[in-house]
């Protein structure tokens, strides 16, 4: 009898200990800790011509280039990215074979020692990103094989780590592909909310 109340006790003073915790809690100081703790970091410029060459989906340019940005956004890279629609030969709109965009896009890497001193730091953390059909919210299965290429051609310009592709892409077929790309990325501490 005396073990159970014991016990009882114990419980009742680590509920009362999570009480505690959870009600001193506040979002706006958690938002300020985040912002002070990340690591100083500075911009990387980049540009790419990415030409798309797959057997599943076919993409007109601008279709490609909106696809290709919203992967950099997802990815971490800087809001003033541009995606522009490549030199195609297929006119605006319309599906082409090869279609290609130019990207110029900037990643956050952490700073070193000697930076130049011009360039203002911001503040950076490691992110984790996950791309599945529908996550990004348009990314689909047939967008396996664009997922396949960002991985080995525009991913190796972001800080990143902890990568893992589990993606399978089956030619000429959506069923049986599969998107699965993770990776941490080193990108901006979001800004604090209000």
């Amino acid at each position: 009898m005396k073990a159970r109340r014991h016990s009882l006790a114990v419980s009742a003073g680590i509920a009362c200990s999570l009480a505690i915790a959870w009600l001193s809690f506040d979002p706006a100081r958690a938002d300020d800790t985040a912002a002070s703790t990340g690591t100083p970091g500075t911009w990387q410029s980049h540009k790419y011509s990415f030409q798309f060459m797959g057997f599943t989906s076919t993409y007109s340019c601008d279709g490609l280039a909106d696809k290709l940005k919203m992967l950099l956004l997802a990815a971490g890279a800087r809001s003033d990215l541009k995606s522009q629609p490549g030199a195609c030969a297929a006119p605006f709109g319309r599906p082409d074979k090869f279609a290609r965009a130019d990207l110029t896009f900037s990643t956050l890497a952490p700073a070193q020692g000697d930076a130049a001193s011009d360039t203002k730091p911001v503040r950076g953390v490691w992110r984790t990103v996950t791309f599945t059909s529908h996550s990004p919210r348009n990314l689909r299965t047939g967008d396996c094989e664009v997922v396949e290429q960002f991985r080995s051609q525009v991913l190796p310009m972001f800080t990143t780590r902890n990568v893992v592709s589990n993606t399978t892409c089956i030619p000429h077929q959506e069923s049986g592909s599969i998107i699965d790309l993770t990776f941490e990325v080193f990108a901006p501490v979001p800004p604090a909310k209000h």
